[in-house]
């Protein structure tokens, strides 16, 4: 998770699953299940900031999906899956005067990443990559990607934590990490240009637990530190922040249950 961003947490919609079709119904079991909340993010102000702020996010998980022609999809089938799911990201406006580090740079308004994820997981162990493309702040792309240990120490409580890694484009990377000739013109702190090429830019550690309160009400958490490395890390900017870049959150969520054929 590069920071600064209000991300959807659990966008889990597998829209393909390896897993056997299954009828509309099974007893009493509906098509779709889906968990919808919200919740609040303490995270950096911006990429490479030492500043932190409070920011809401919401939550979105998909758990059971039923496709017409093929059958039900069950995320909780099976603990050995492939899914395949949409993966989105929201990255706020970076204003001049949101810090003194910033006096002198351009604006960048807000982006929205829009894209698609993979994930297998092997009983208790999962890995995933998600690649995204920006929108109006920036029209490059970004990757993640992460390895979860998952653990369930209490039947209404789950565990995950593991590595993560983050990659930019060229453009992504330029946009929240570079420095252009009239900026640093412009700026008391930045006396020459700095270009950030393409690469990875993140590597860092994420945990998350999920606590059933209800059979229908679920209670979130996540913390998370991320390093910022490469042309990010060596940034000017960055360097005039925080090249560790810490996040926590809290969330609920409840539980819908429908059926649509």
């Amino acid at each position: 998770m590069t920071l600064s961003r209000l991300t959807v947490l659990s966008a889990a919609l597998p829209l393909l699953g390896l897993l056997s079709p299954a009828s509309a119904q099974s007893g009493q079991d509906h098509q779709y299940v889906l968990d919808l909340g919200a919740g609040v993010m303490a995270q950096p102000r911006y990429p490479g900031s030492d500043e932190t702020i409070f920011v809401p996010y919401p939550l979105i998980a998909v758990s059971k999906f039923f496709l017409p022609g093929y059958g039900q999809i069950d995320e909780n089938a099976s603990t050995r899956r492939l899914s395949i799911y949409p993966s989105f990201n929201y990255i706020g406006k970076r204003n001049s005067s949101d810090s003194n580090e910033l006096q002198g740079l351009d604006d960048v308004d807000w982006a929205l990443e829009a894209g698609l994820g993979v994930s297998y997981r092997y009983d208790w162990i999962r890995g995933f990559a998600e690649v995204r493309q920006g929108f109006n702040g920036y029209s490059g792309q970004v990757a993640q990607f992460g390895i979860d240990l998952i653990g369930n120490p209490t039947e209404d409580l789950e565990l995950r934590f593991g590595p993560r890694a983050g990659w930019g484009s060229k453009n992504y990377m330029d946009t929240y990490f570079g420095i252009n000739a009239s900026e640093a013109t412009a700026s008391p702190l930045y006396d020459k240009a700095y270009k950030a090429e393409a690469g990875f830019d993140t590597v860092g550690l994420a945990g998350s637990a999920t606590y059933d309160l209800t059979d229908d009400w679920k209670l979130h958490a996540l913390v998370g530190w991320d390093r910022l490395v490469g042309d990010a890390g060596n940034s000017p900017i960055v360097k005039e922040g925080s090249e560790n870049q810490y996040y926590a959150g809290t969330g609920i969520t409840y539980r819908f249950a429908f059926d649509l054929f």
